[in-house]
């Protein structure tokens, strides 16, 4: 899975944490998504981390609002 490719993304977000983004995109507000909460968020990076094998900067996930917002993290990161 290449991380840095949106679609594969959207794909873990999906799979991992039940998150469907169908009608909607990456620039969607994290506070618009119900589902969305800390618990999944930590879940998140902690699959990001395996699928890398790096470990993540907690930091800059924390001030994303969007789940763009978190991909460039992972591309910044990873």
């Amino acid at each position: 899975m290449d991380l840095g490719c949106l679609d594969d993304f959207l794909r873990l977000l999906h799979d991992e944490c039940c998150i469907d983004l169908r009608g909607r995109d990456a620039a969607t507000r994290l506070a618009d998504v119900p589902e969305w909460d800390s618990v999944l968020l930590l879940r998140l990076l902690t699959v990001l981390e395996e699928e890398t094998g790096r470990r993540l900067s907690v930091q800059p996930f924390l001030t994303a609002r969007t789940f763009g917002d978190i991909h460039a993290c992972v591309k910044e990161q990873a």
